[in-house]
């Protein structure tokens, strides 16, 4: 009975880190337990953590779990290609629906690590596809909006605007959908065309749904999207050039959050302090979430550390 409850542990954890979750804290009699592969990637101790996996899979090759947790490891290590390798047998043995789309969705964000968004579509495709049989309209449209994010942060700039555009109009199928669920719906909408706008050299396009988002959210329907704005000020005025503006916005997001932590970086190397922008590349580097907006800054981050390391080193490109 003690093993089976702790592999119903280690199982759940395995869910939590594929998903990019943090686990909480654990009470002094659990932390005499090993530590679970879940916990070592959250302590960034990832060969540990891989050989813990790998020592499940020895036990229960045929773990969904434990074949994501394995790929987590080693996307985190920068070994994308023997990622994959896990997280298709995890595809390949997953035999419940949720299980597929977990498996999916992490393939994609893995392919996302490595920078094929092309090759992301694919497993994505498969997700929406599925939530959409089942008539999960809100799924679906997450997502899509998924792909749209990891294919802009690529600078795939027409193929982030069709999966966007594909998330806003799946989302606002739902039936009945109440008011505040609409607003989400625009509210990304729009965040997501001032991002590809202001991308696209349209700075005044981009303001002009900057204000549209600030309407959106003034409605006071959806405040837990609150916390976005900022990020999208902020990277507006970052592609737009205004990076002392950038900077102020930015440093009223969320900070622990990879992707905004590697955009600070690049704002302080605009202004030339490189000494902040080498603080928050390394905390963006040191990501252990397996995320959409880890899946671009964390290889980034570890780019601008490897070029800044070299002899007259300068800032990536």
């Amino acid at each position: 009975m003690v093993i089976r409850a702790g592999y119903w542990v280690r199982i759940v954890s395995f869910a939590l880190v594929a998903l990019g979750l943090v686990l909480p804290g654990l009470s002094p009699a659990f932390q005499e337990r090993p530590l679970t592969g879940a916990q070592l990637v959250n302590r960034g101790q990832l060969e540990e953590a891989l050989v813990v996996f790998r020592h499940d899979l020895e036990i229960l090759p045929k773990s969904v779990a434990a074949n994501n947790g394995a790929g987590v490891a080693l996307d985190l290590m920068g070994h994308y290609a023997e990622a994959r390798q896990y997280f298709s047998q995890a595809i390949k043995v997953a035999s419940r629906p949720q299980e597929k789309v977990l498996a999916w969705r992490a393939m994609a964000i893995a392919w996302g690590f490595a920078g094929d968004c092309r090759s992301a579509g694919k497993y994505d495709t498969e997700a929406y596809e599925l939530y959409l049989s089942a008539s999960d309209f809100y799924s679906a449209g997450e997502v899509a909006d998924e792909m749209g994010r990891l294919c802009l942060d690529r600078g795939d700039l027409d193929r982030a605007w069709d999966w966007y555009e594909k998330g806003h109009s799946t989302g606002l199928r739902q039936p009945d959908i109440p008011r505040d669920r609409t607003d989400l719906w625009n509210f990304r909408w729009a965040h997501a065309k001032a991002r590809i706008a202001v991308r696209r050299g349209k700075t005044a396009d981009a303001r002009k749904l900057l204000a549209e988002a600030k309407t959106i959210l003034d409605k006071g329907r959806i405040p837990d999207q609150t916390e976005y704005f900022p990020y999208l000020a902020g990277y507006v005025e970052f592609y737009a050039g205004d990076y002392a503006a950038a900077l102020a916005d930015l440093n009223e997001a969320n900070r622990d959050d990879p992707f905004i932590q590697c955009l600070l970086a690049q704002t302080y190397e605009k202004l030339g302090n490189v000494d902040r922008a080498l603080e928050h590349y390394r905390k963006a580097a040191g990501s252990t979430a397996h995320s959409v907006p880890a899946a671009f800054a964390q290889p980034f981050a570890r780019s601008a550390m490897q070029q800044y390391a070299k002899p007259g080193g300068q800032q990536p490109q």
